[in-house]
């Protein structure tokens, strides 16, 4: 994504009052950062508003991403909020949104849930598994954890549920129906 910015600035230098088309931004795959766009925007109206010489040089690495991806997990009367991770796997998962499952239990720590279909994956050690951790074990298990632990497997994370502190009464210790959306 950074090349995908300087290129941005660098057109806006380069072509100086020439306006940037839709068709430049989508190329640029601005799919979930509006505040970028809005920082570019600002950058071609000051080099309109000024002679076509002016040099506008920006610090691509100070540009941050604030939109942050949430999910809603409802088990029984229960609702949590869960922050994505800024991931292909989050991403995928997303796009099968919205879904019941029937989550499995699993070693007095785990909910676990075959998907129908493999999502990309990154997996790395854990070390340490929070409870409230939503992640992808293989390419298909989806995998809600509710207590913490330490771990020598490996996971890819998908996200994470802000405040766990309900989780484990809210699962209980039965396979259980959860609702992602």
């Amino acid at each position: 994504m950074k090349d995908s910015y300087q290129l941005l600035v660098i057109r806006v230098v380069t072509f100086g009052c020439r306006w940037i088309t839709w068709a430049d931004i989508t190329t640029l795959h601005f799919t979930r950062n509006f505040a970028c766009l809005t920082i570019v925007i600002g950058i071609q109206l000051y080099a309109c508003n000024r002679n076509a010489n002016v040099e506008v040089k920006t610090d691509v690495s100070s540009i941050t991403k604030t939109e942050k991806m949430t999910l809603k997990i409802t088990i029984g009367a229960h609702d949590f909020t869960a922050s994505l991770s800024d991931n292909p796997t989050a991403d995928a998962l997303g796009k099968m949104l919205p879904m019941t499952i029937f989550m499995t239990e699993l070693n007095g720590n785990e909910k676990y849930f075959e998907l129908p279909a493999n999502l990309p994956e990154n997996a790395s050690s854990q070390g340490t598994i929070r409870a409230g951790d939503l992640m992808l074990y293989g390419s298909n298990t989806l995998v809600l954890f509710y207590k913490t632990f330490p771990t020598p497997y490996r996971y890819t994370p998908i996200g994470r549920i802000d405040d766990p502190s309900e989780l484990a009464n809210a699962l209980g210790s039965e396979n259980i129906s959860v609702t992602f959306q």
